[in-house]
């Protein structure tokens, strides 16, 4: 992982000082995170900066059964180790994502073929904070079923209107 970010769990691009309400500050060094300092001991390497809102775990499982919540993040497996217990959310599966790379030449966002084909066809919503039209293309073309891909601030993280958003794609 050379990308330090959880989002849209995780508001990354709010300014320093203007940490969104409802989120709390954890200090985290994922192996991605420690691989960025090169060789410098880990006991030296200052804590990623994370923020998370504790209610987000159990919005989320409140989905039910409507979703099959899955990680598809460059935290990889690291992601129910750093972030699960903190939401109160259970172990996930992860979605296998090569290394992150540079976007596509047809503009669409790295993870985007790789998410298209772990739906397989089945009716999926991919929440991120890069998404675009671009990717929205992408899976009309190229996938089957229905899907939902919302792009959430990277300043504010995941709020009412994403929850809502989902609760509606779920019950249509």
């Amino acid at each position: 992982m050379s990308h330090a970010r959880i989002s849209p769990l995780n508001p990354y691009a709010a300014k320093p000082e203007r940490r969104p309400d409802g989120f709390t500050t954890h200090r985290m060094k994922p192996a991605g995170w420690l691989a960025r300092h090169g060789d410098t001991p880990a006991h030296r390497v200052r804590p990623l900066r994370v923020w998370l809102h504790p209610d987000h775990g159990r919005r989320l499982l409140g989905l039910g059964e409507r979703y099959e919540l899955v990680w598809a993040t460059t935290w990889g497996a690291e992601a129910n180790t750093f972030i699960a217990p903190v939401l109160g959310l259970p172990e996930l599966a992860v979605v296998d994502l090569p290394a992150r790379c540079d976007d596509r030449p047809d503009g669409t966002f790295w993870k985007t073929r790789h998410l298209v084909a772990h739906a397989a066809g089945r009716a999926f919503a991919w929440v991120d904070d890069e998404l675009g039209p671009p990717d929205r293309d992408f899976v009309a073309a190229h996938h089957d079923g229905p899907a939902l891909l919302l792009r959430v601030d990277p300043r504010l993280g995941l709020g009412e209107v994403d929850f809502a958003a989902l609760t509606a794609f779920a019950r249509g």
